[in-house]
């Protein structure tokens, strides 16, 4: 619970370097909270950066109170996310101005436009502080308690600015748009792309497109069974179950919600799957972008693909919007005859190695993608850090940071696999990282199907004893994450102690990998952006909300 406590000698060893920078503090139910000043942002992030080693700035969530409007920043350590702090700036509500955080956090420059955009807080000194997902003509912060949704928009028609000043003498710069309706740019997207030459100068992403409202959808929803569906939506790739556990491991920990073991390893068995349908989708569709291969490799990822759904609809009913997980467990049990739906998973698992072989016989040998991809779209250990990259972008550039082993949950920490990284930081790398990872999730799921073949029949219980409704504590607030398909799903949630949550707010991960493309795009060809965009694997679902 949300508990305001003043300052005293026990200082929770996080806290202990801000000490003198502290307001008050309060206690979220993942992790200590700091309150600090508005015009001190900058010094106490920095000051946790350094000295307590907090180097991930996972979210910042913005929220309005009748009496303030507050900004939380979400801070952990990549090399060990249970080490982690909220620091929590409140700002009057007659002038919501806060200190900004991008000087210390470079991903934070997306977060803080988001939350003036969407809750209407100002942040001094930000670098570019406009509207991030609505046209700079609208008219109101939609998340905002006073925001009129009946209100009339007119968006007006804006000619495109070029993004840089060309101050040298000779030609100047070109201005090209990239999507946001084009095959390589996965979605909704638009690129304002200047180049110089042939060689992109500066890439500035567009994005908003299909901005949906998600957050506020799960504000108006029951914890109980109303939010549930809404998470398969976020990842249309097929990571649809990965997601729901984003949610649930929220809800469950601020419900104080035991999930019972049977049903633990029946969600890790499933969120494999789902992570196996997620990857073959950004295999396929990249071998698509980079060398055009569609009579092969992608139809390869699709045939796959329908294999793993294929399962996946036997266990869940759905073969995309999965709507499988429930708080406290699962939906209901193993289809039957279990041993028919284990044999499935076993064939299933058992031809995979043959099949990667050819994966990597076509794409990762094919000279072709190796000129394309190899030294292309770099992204080093530093910047990937700097911008809160997580899943297999982060570590395909040596950033050993997976949720499922570092901050365990689910059945993973009693099987035996490995976390993936490679050292390149480049496109081919994110192309290694992914094919890797579908083998140490097949690696999973069998243990998993082993387990599951062995249980008890008296034991099988796949939910636990959870309310009808659920009523958390007022002031309870909790943020948690899930290592999804495309890396860190968090959700932070707040409780006024009714049967819907007072503030939802998503974390996800391709957000932080889109911000990171315009370091990665600079200086190289048109191109190489193509499969850069591609190795990022993003879904503008949880790009846009």
């Amino acid at each position: 619970m949300a508990q305001t406590v003043h300052r005293t000698d026990d200082v929770h060893p996080l806290i202990e370097p801000i000490a003198d920078h502290i307001l008050s503090t309060e206690r979220h139910e993942n992790a200590p909270a700091a309150v600090i000043r508005a015009d001190e942002v900058q010094t106490v992030l920095s000051t946790l950066r350094t000295e307590a080693g907090l180097d991930h700035c996972a979210c910042v969530t913005a929220q309005e109170y009748a009496d303030r409007f507050e900004t939380i920043y979400h801070l952990r350590r990549y090399a060990d996310p249970t080490q982690e702090l909220s620091v929590v700036v409140p700002t009057a509500r007659e002038s919501p101005t806060s200190e900004s955080a991008v000087p210390v956090y470079p991903t934070a420059a997306w977060h803080e436009r988001e939350a003036y955009d969407l809750v209407g807080i100002e942040y001094e000194d930000h670098p570019d502080l406009r509207r991030i997902l609505l046209p700079e003509t609208w008219q109101g912060h939609p998340l905002s308690r006073d925001y009129n949704q009946d209100q009339p928009q007119i968006v007006s028609f804006r000619e495109h600015e070029r993004l840089l000043e060309d101050h040298r003498a000779g030609p100047e710069t070109m201005h090209i748009n990239m999507g946001p309706h084009h095959p390589s740019t996965h979605g909704v997207l638009h690129l304002n792309v200047q180049l110089d030459g042939e060689q992109v100068a500066a890439v500035d992403p567009d994005i908003g497109y299909i901005h949906r409202c998600e957050e506020q959808m799960c504000q108006q929803g029951a914890y109980r069974h109303q939010i549930m569906p809404y998470p398969d939506r976020w990842d249309w790739g097929g990571a649809g179950l990965l997601n729901e556990w984003a949610y649930a491991r929220a809800a469950e920990a601020l419900a104080d919600i035991e999930v019972p073991a049977y049903a633990q390893v029946i969600r890790t068995m499933g969120g494999e799957l789902s992570r196996i349908l997620s990857h073959m989708l950004a295999v396929a569709t990249y071998a698509l972008d980079v060398v055009g291969e569609f009579t092969a490799t992608f139809q390869w990822g699709v045939r796959d693909r329908e294999l793993v759904q294929d399962i996946l609809e036997d266990l869940t009913g759905q073969r995309l919007m999965f709507n499988y997980l429930r708080l406290g467990g699962v939906a209901w049990d193993l289809p039957e005859p279990r041993d028919a739906f284990f044999e499935k998973i076993r064939a299933f698992l058992d031809d995979l190695p043959h099949k990667l072989t050819e994966y990597h016989d076509m794409l990762t040998s094919n000279e072709i993608l190796q000129l394309r991809t190899i030294d292309t779209g770099h992204l080093s250990a530093e910047t990937a850090k700097a911008y809160g990259c997580t899943g297999p972008v982060a570590r395909a550039s040596g950033v050993d940071y997976d949720l499922r082993r570092d901050d365990p949950y689910g059945y993973y920490d009693e099987l035996d696999w490995s976390v993936v990284t490679e050292q390149g930081g480049d496109n081919f790398s994110r192309l290694l990282v992914r094919l890797r990872e579908v083998e140490e999730s097949a690696k999973i799921i069998g243990q998993c199907v082993d387990l599951l073949e062995d249980w008890p029949e008296d034991d099988r219980e796949i939910q636990a004893n959870v309310p009808r409704t659920l009523r958390p504590d007022p002031d309870t607030e909790i943020y948690r994450a899930v290592e999804a398909a495309k890396g860190e799903l968090g959700i932070y949630i707040r409780s006024d102690g009714t049967e819907t949550p007072a503030r939802f707010k998503i974390r996800g991960p391709s957000f932080s990998h889109v911000q990171a493309l315009s370091e990665m795009a600079r200086g190289e060809y048109v191109p190489d952006l193509v499969a850069t965009i591609g190795s990022l694997d993003t879904i503008m679902g949880e790009v846009d909300r």
